[in-house]
């Protein structure tokens, strides 16, 4: 899947993800509620992406939260290719071998696209009843690597490298393609942290999956997590991916998104059609109600405009994380900005201007259009004031900005100095003047 052939996610993918919200837990009732959600409300401002995360497969999932996050060695929902299976409790359309299928039509039918979750590798389960590699002589237990595992889920052993390994992950696709998936997030892979010494151990296993989706003959955005990425391997996730994590999961904590900061400086020329740093989900709204009490986002208001702001200008995928059913109306304005979200599209290219334990200054250019931008950010824990010379933006004194959040204009002074007075942790981003 190179870059230059990519057509699968020409702009950030921007959607829902039930993790924040559901962990272990979702089921089909509360994706289609959200689906139905995203399709009357967030759909017209470009969110087209339902993905169903981690453990669809397990039985009793989220059961036993008190105890694991993950229920060792739980019953899975396999067929007799070793390949994992809705729970039919949990989704009782994929009854009978349906699969996912009959939600993926669902979520098709109002519009919007169908993703799900994998874990790298071949269930364990398969590889202990030694079930056939579809397509090939070899069993389960013969690609299965078992001195390859995740360090938090025990469902999974690594696939070796080898043709019969291809194959299985050949098979896993054909089925996803059949259930009508366009979307695949998959997890331990992007750094395998385990293993201290080789944090990209699972490389050929990336290259399986991104072998796969070209031989199903669907278009599948590939997500890889969890992070942070390697900035040493951004040419071997950009050959073989669309979506890479720069960060480990992100949550609503200002020391997060202030780190944040730095990990888009690292990233930031490595953004392109089809090629997405990512800076993981948007823990906005309602959250937390699978990890045991749901709980407002703990990021002030200023904060979360300060993530949306630099997500987009950054060029990050957007996957929110909120139970969209009960979204206030603050939030909904966040996710329904047409300027903010205008900054996405890869051909507007970002540069930080400067960075530092106080402030940051970012800038991009829309290639095809000429628009540009400036975001000033407010790193303090108190409000104070943030300048920049209009030159290091392409501007000039007297020229008149309009900031995306108020609407309000802002000149910027004789002396040729944009300065904004911004509380702590906020932002103001302004959208340049045209250039004849």
């Amino acid at each position: 899947m190179k870059r230059d052939k990519n057509s699968f996610a020409p702009t950030p993918p921007m959607g829902w993800n039930s993790y924040d919200y559901y962990d272990t837990a979702v089921n089909e009732e509360r994706v289609k509620a959200n689906a139905d959600y995203m399709a009357a409300h967030l759909k017209e401002y470009g969110w087209e992406y339902i993905v169903v995360d981690i453990q669809w497969y397990a039985h009793k999932a989220g059961s036993m939260r008190e105890k694991y996050q993950y229920i060792p060695f739980s019953k899975l929902e396999m067929d007799g290719y070793g390949r994992l299976l809705p729970d039919p409790e949990r989704f009782p359309s994929s009854a009978g071998g349906a699969g996912f299928q009959p939600l993926a039509d669902y979520i098709h039918g109002l519009g919007l696209k169908f993703g799900i979750h994998i874990m790298r590798g071949i269930p364990r389960a398969a590889a202990q009843e030694h079930l056939p590699v579809k397509g090939t002589d070899a069993t389960a237990d013969q690609v299965a690597d078992p001195s390859s595992i995740c360090g938090w889920n025990p469902d999974m052993y690594g696939v070796r490298a080898c043709p019969q390994g291809q194959k299985y992950y050949d098979s896993l696709f054909e089925l996803y393609a059949g259930w009508g998936v366009d979307f695949v997030k998959c997890d331990d892979i992007c750094n395998t942290n385990l293993y201290a010494d080789n944090r990209y151990s699972a490389a050929h296993e990336v290259e399986m999956l991104s072998h796969a989706i070209q031989a199903c003959g669907r278009p599948i955005v590939l997500s890889l997590s969890p992070g942070p990425a390697l900035i040493e391997k951004a040419w071997h996730y950009e050959t073989h991916a669309n979506m890479w994590r720069i960060t480990d999961d992100f949550w609503d904590r200002w020391d997060l998104l202030k780190d944040m900061f730095y990990r888009c400086e690292l990233w930031q020329s490595h953004v392109a059609p089809g090629c997405y740093p990512d800076c993981d989900m948007l823990p906005l709204g309602l959250l937390g109600k699978g990890f045991g009490q749901e709980r407002p986002c703990g990021f002030t208001r200023e904060e979360q405009r300060t993530m949306m702001t630099l997500w987009c200008l950054f060029g990050s995928p957007l996957m929110l994380g909120a139970e969209m059913t009960k979204l206030d109306e603050w939030t909904l304005s966040l996710l329904t900005n047409r300027d903010i979200l205008g900054m996405l599209p890869p051909r507007c290219k970002p540069r930080q201007i400067r960075l530092d334990g106080r402030e940051a200054v970012w800038k991009a250019l829309d290639q095809e259009t000429g628009e540009g931008y400036v975001a000033l950010f407010q790193l303090r824990d108190e409000e104070g004031a943030v300048r920049v010379e209009a030159q290091e933006f392409g501007c000039r004194a007297q020229d008149v900005l309009r900031e995306l959040w108020s609407g309000e204009e802002t000149r910027i002074s004789e002396d040729g100095i944009l300065q904004a007075q911004i509380p702590a942790h906020g932002c103001r981003v302004y959208k340049l003047p045209p250039r004849g």
